[in-house]
């Protein structure tokens, strides 16, 4: 009798100790006391990534124990033990590195020929193949009201060689909350995830930008980051504001490695009063357009850690104009250089997760590597109780 009950106790015990823990972190800045966004913490027992929000947190699930590696490219990186993390709310404050390394940097190879490099090599560089875990959202916009919802946890194969990639997606679980209207084109209700995909692995973003005829309409400067001495900053903006639709770009690189950290893209529209005066019913005129990349090195590893798109529409109908605006996410949780097994049927190959049946299997937005902000949980909410 007293075995038997000895064997409960054990098994109790394992039992408990294997039950998943949810564990919250806050990321500040030591010296200021403010949030960090966009942190990057990684759970090293099982490689999970995450990345913080705007209030700095990021929330995971964990069976067992691990220590926690935070790190932001102007601030030292830390590592957390586990001894001292704790189930509630923990708080991590980071060092500023506050370099100020933001003199111009003199060259005597031309800029763009350095951006070529760059680019050329880190597309060299993307590890091939590989498979990414990520979670994706998108908020959706109509007239500056929230309209519409999705999410999805979803796991993308990399294949063919660096110059060209193809991505096959296979979705594990996705929710859609909201309603579209029907005049809203087919093209603006979400982004086509296995393009977007390609085109961080492609890096089409910098073909403009690298054309030899660039030279005379863009400024290219190159300048220290100010938060880390081990990169580069290079600015590129269009020389004439005024003439016509151009884009602008900041790109973050490692000089000794060259390999492109990070890039911003913003497309700045035409001046109004180059615009039709009376533009043609259907056409959509680009009010705003914003893409910012992150990748990520871990020993000889490379390949995206996140991005954010964001991208406005005039929609011109026969008797209004119709606004409309897409938020995308991307943050890769998991990376493996296996290969995921699958059958044909299990391959999602619609445009966007917008065409999918909500599949819920567990609450997977609550530990996928971006944490909804409290503003962001109001507003899915809304679109959930119109549902």
């Amino acid at each position: 009798m007293k075995k038997l009950i000895f064997l409960f106790v054990v098994l109790f015990t394992i039992t408990i100790c294997a039950q998943n823990t949810e564990y919250s972190i806050v990321v500040k800045d030591i010296e200021t006391q403010l949030p960090i966004e966009n942190a990057t913490v990684v759970i090293l027992k099982t490689k999970q990534v995450l990345l913080s929000n705007e209030e700095g947190k990021v929330t995971f699930v964990l069976n067992g124990a691990s220590n926690v590696q935070v790190s932001e490219m102007n601030y030292e990186n830390l590592t957390v033990r586990w001894a001292t993390l704790k189930e509630d709310q923990f708080v991590v404050y980071l060092q500023n590195k506050d370099n100020k390394l933001d003199e111009i940097v003199l060259s005597k190879e031309n800029p763009q020929k350095i951006l070529r490099k760059v680019v050329s090599n880190s597309i060299e560089k993307l590890t091939m193949p590989y498979r990414l875990k990520v979670y994706v959202r998108e908020f959706f916009m109509l007239d500056n009201k929230y309209s519409y919802y999705n999410d999805g946890l979803v796991n993308f194969q990399f294949s063919g060689h660096q110059k060209n990639v193809t991505t096959t997606l296979l979705v594990e679980q996705n929710r859609s909350y909201g309603l579209l209207e029907t005049d809203v084109s087919e093209d603006l209700r979400g982004y086509n995830l296995n393009n977007i995909m390609e085109n961080y692995s492609n890096l089409n973003y910098f073909e403009i930008v690298l054309d030899p005829k660039a030279k005379k309409e863009y400024d290219y400067i190159i300048k220290g980051h100010p938060g880390n001495e081990k990169y580069y900053v290079m600015n590129i903006a269009p020389l004439d504001k005024t003439k016509k639709n151009r884009d602008s770009f900041e790109i973050v690189y490692d000089p000794e490695k060259k390999i492109i950290m990070e890039f911003t893209c913003i497309f700045n529209p035409a001046n109004t009063n180059e615009t039709e005066e009376k533009p043609k019913i259907g056409s959509k005129h680009i009010t705003r357009s914003f893409v910012k990349v992150n990748y990520r090195l871990d020993g000889s590893d490379y390949y995206l850690l996140s991005s954010n798109e964001e991208i406005g529409y005039d929609l011109i109908l026969k008797d209004q104009v119709k606004n409309i605006q897409v938020r995308n996410n991307f943050i890769t949780t998991n990376f493996n250089k296996q290969k995921f097994t699958y059958n044909e049927s299990d391959v999602f190959k619609e445009k966007s997760l917008f065409n999918k049946k909500n599949k819920i299997l567990t609450n997977y937005w609550d530990i996928s590597g971006f944490t909804a902000t409290e503003e962001e949980k109001a507003i899915i909410s809304s679109l959930d109780f119109k549902m």
